[in-house]
């Protein structure tokens, strides 16, 4: 059989196959269930960052909470506890999700540009902790909703993750390659936080498979705005024959982490 028309046919099948594949809240367990595709893990876990602070909070936020799956894992939760999402097809899945647990999601409408959450319907000096994984976030309004010595804590996707990905597909650097550690506290510090605690790790993303690859750049469609298979279709393929020569393609996972305090 001709080695051209072999990869091209699961090249196409790959592509098929993650088109159909459904995504809903913030779960990527079609691509990890099967190890599809695996993150290395960092130097410090959010859940264990974050879990001193809730057993000792009243009140609590979770921004951007997604379809409810991580804020979920924490129980129990204080007796006031809000969510926030933005992203309008997560936000029945959170309500599902979250509801039993008698937490109140919140709608948020998205700004067309930063900075984002500068209105938030809640009172001034009302939560003891407002936490955030992978959120947009605008630090005087955070200042606003804390009580004098609450806690934010935030866990951010560095602007270089994916870096080498869209680079390949695109020709340039990622958009927000300078929102790292550094510029995050130097906001914060500016809006009247101190900083208790902050850590930055690089590690990667691995895929085994182009439709792996595809399904992520589908449900997180701000990496690539204007990605379609049509549009990058002889990138992709040049990466699928790539991922069939090494075996796999790693391309980077940049994260950082700040506990900060309203002084």
């Amino acid at each position: 059989m001709d080695r051209n028309r072999e990869s091209e046919e699961p090249f196409e099948k790959y592509l098929e196959e993650a088109e159909k594949a459904s995504f809903s809240g913030w779960d990527f367990g079609y691509l990890t269930h099967t190890r599809r595709m695996v993150e290395a893990p960092l130097k410090w876990n959010y859940f264990n960052v974050v879990l001193p602070y809730i057993m000792n909070a009243e009140s609590l936020l979770d921004m951007g909470t997604g379809g409810g799956e991580v804020l979920s894992a924490f129980s129990p939760l204080p007796s006031t506890t809000f969510a926030t999402e933005q992203y309008k097809p997560n936000v029945e899945v959170a309500r599902k999700k979250l509801g039993p647990l008698g937490v109140k999601v919140f709608e948020i409408e998205e700004e067309d540009s930063p900075p984002y959450n500068t209105d938030l319907p809640f009172e001034d000096d009302f939560f003891d902790l407002i936490i955030n994984r992978h959120e947009a976030y605008y630090p005087p309004e955070l200042y606003r909703i804390l009580k004098s010595g609450g806690i934010f804590i935030t866990q951010q996707v560095g602007g270089n993750t994916n870096r080498n990905l869209i680079e390949f597909l695109t020709g340039e650097p990622p958009r927000y390659s300078r929102w790292n550690l550094e510029s995050a506290a130097a906001e914060l510090e500016a809006a009247g936080f101190s900083i208790v605690q902050q850590q930055e790790d690089t590690q990667f993303y691995r895929f085994y498979d182009i439709g792996a690859i595809f399904y992520l750049l589908k449900a997180i469609p701000w990496t690539i705005e204007d990605f379609s298979v049509e549009r990058y279709r002889v990138k992709l393929r040049e990466l699928h024959l790539k991922i069939n020569a090494d075996g796999y393609y790693d391309t980077p996972q940049h994260r950082f982490i700040i506990v900060a305090r309203k002084a």
